[in-house]
């Protein structure tokens, strides 16, 4: 945390809902080098201003350098086509909701996807830059969710940013409060082990914050 007594603040997944954004960090009573502020990742597709997200994300982070911003599987995703240029993945990306973030960036759509050069250096940084896991003292931060009886840092990628049921239904005690995103549900998922605070901002739901450790919500 930045300092002690600080509060932490964990958003779920944003995916380009920029509006919902601005409006839910009007709410937090955030200080910035007090509190600590965790984005759990999936800033792009789908939503209409992914361009917008990775703006408002670069400003803060420029202003806050305690700000986490974690790897989301379509980050994840999107970073593999960049490195590996293997062609498999195209048509999973666009079923994913590419379109729309190329649509946020103008235009023009005479771009090389593989080289991502429709983003500005900026923003291509800020993904390169994307830690896959945060742990705090008392809580783990991750995009999808772990593996059980395994060292937190002995998590593939795939399993960080991407599982979803076999973690769900798992009723394991991390040593620690799992807070993850990526599976949408109507209202924050609560168990004692674990907090999934994706409610489907880009379905036309909230997109939610958590305050911890008092384990209060906001929504916008």
């Amino acid at each position: 945390m930045g300092t002690t007594g600080g509060k932490i603040f964990a958003i779920g997944d944003i995916h380009g809902s920029y509006h919902k954004l601005r409006d839910l960090l009007d709410r937090l009573p955030y200080t910035p080098g007090r509190d600590r502020l965790v984005f759990l990742g999936d800033y792009l597709d789908r939503g209409p201003d992914s361009a917008r997200v990775l703006d408002l994300l670069c400003e803060l982070k420029s202003r806050d350098v305690n700000l986490i911003t974690l790897l989301g599987n379509h980050e994840y995703l999107l970073l593999e086509y960049y490195r590996s240029g293997d062609p498999i993945l195209l048509p999973y990306l666009r079923g994913m909701g590419l379109d729309a973030t190329l649509d946020s960036y103008g235009p023009d759509r005479n771009v090389n996807l593989q080289t991502l050069s429709f983003l500005p250096q900026e923003h291509l940084d800020f993904l390169l830059a994307l830690v896959p896991y945060w742990e705090s003292p008392h809580y783990i931060f991750v995009h999808a969710g772990l593996e059980p009886n395994i060292p937190l840092a002995a998590n593939d990628l795939t399993t960080l940013c991407e599982v979803r049921d076999t973690f769900l239904t798992l009723d394991h005690d991390f040593g620690k409060k799992v807070i993850f995103g990526h599976t949408a549900f109507e209202l924050p998922f609560v168990t004692a082990t674990k907090i999934g605070i994706d409610t489907g901002a880009m379905y036309g739901n909230l997109l939610t914050a958590i305050q911890l450790p008092d384990e209060v919500f906001f929504h916008a």
